[in-house]
């Protein structure tokens, strides 16, 4: 569905504290930028901001950043934001293809990756934020042991992201192909995920591990 333009939106997010419009010039200094020394979770693709509102809200002691591209969508997460007053959490508007330009080595901690574009066509396979092009880049500011957390309702993207993070130096530490059925306790439910689950989606879900 093609998102009606806001003009609006743009003026709103550079006004804000929570969004941080040029991200390139904090690479290496994100601890500065949130006053503390505590690690960094990383969501791409954060759509309209419940799994990272609710995921800040629910550990204070972990930073939160979500990135997204459409400032038409990226809005809706910043006033979820606003509305809980949250001081651990930013986001970024911005293509992820340009994501390893944002962060030094070794300052995040762990990435969340929910219902991304599966791009179903083998000519466009690369564009898959799981795809080993993209884990090559998140490698490059991703601390040793840290976890990549990955949701999908496409069973093709996620088989073949099985592959694709085996041969990038993943261990694949837990796999369900029906996440609610599971006994994963920690799942936060987007907005995404709701509306299908209801219409009969099963989600499916890996923590991959970086060895």
């Amino acid at each position: 569905m093609r998102l009606r333009k806001k003009w609006w939106a743009r003026p709103e997010m550079e006004a804000s504290p929570l969004v941080v419009i040029n991200p390139k010039e904090l690479k290496g200094k994100w601890k500065q930028e949130f006053k503390n020394n505590n690690d960094i979770y990383l969501e791409l693709g954060c759509g309209r901001g419940r799994f990272i509102t609710t995921r800040a809200q629910q550990n204070s002691n972990i930073n939160f950043i979500g990135v997204d591209l459409k400032d038409e969508v990226l809005i809706y997460a910043l006033k979820k934001l606003e509305e809980t007053e949250l001081q651990n959490a930013k986001l970024i508007p911005m293509n992820i293809a340009g994501i390893a330009e944002v962060f030094e080595k070794d300052e995040i901690s762990r990435i969340y990756i929910n219902f991304c574009n599966p791009w179903p066509k083998d000519r466009h396979n690369k564009r898959r934020l799981t795809h080993t092009k993209f884990l090559t880049e998140y490698k490059k500011f991703l601390k040793p042991n840290s976890e990549i957390w990955f949701k999908t309702d496409d069973t093709e993207l996620f088989e073949d992201s099985q592959e694709y993070f085996k041969e990038s130096g993943f261990s694949i530490e837990y796999l369900t192909y029906d996440l609610h059925k599971s006994d994963f306790t920690q799942n936060v439910v987007t907005e995404y995920e709701e509306k299908f689950t209801s219409l009969g989606m099963k989600t499916m879900f890996l923590i991959a591990k970086l060895m």
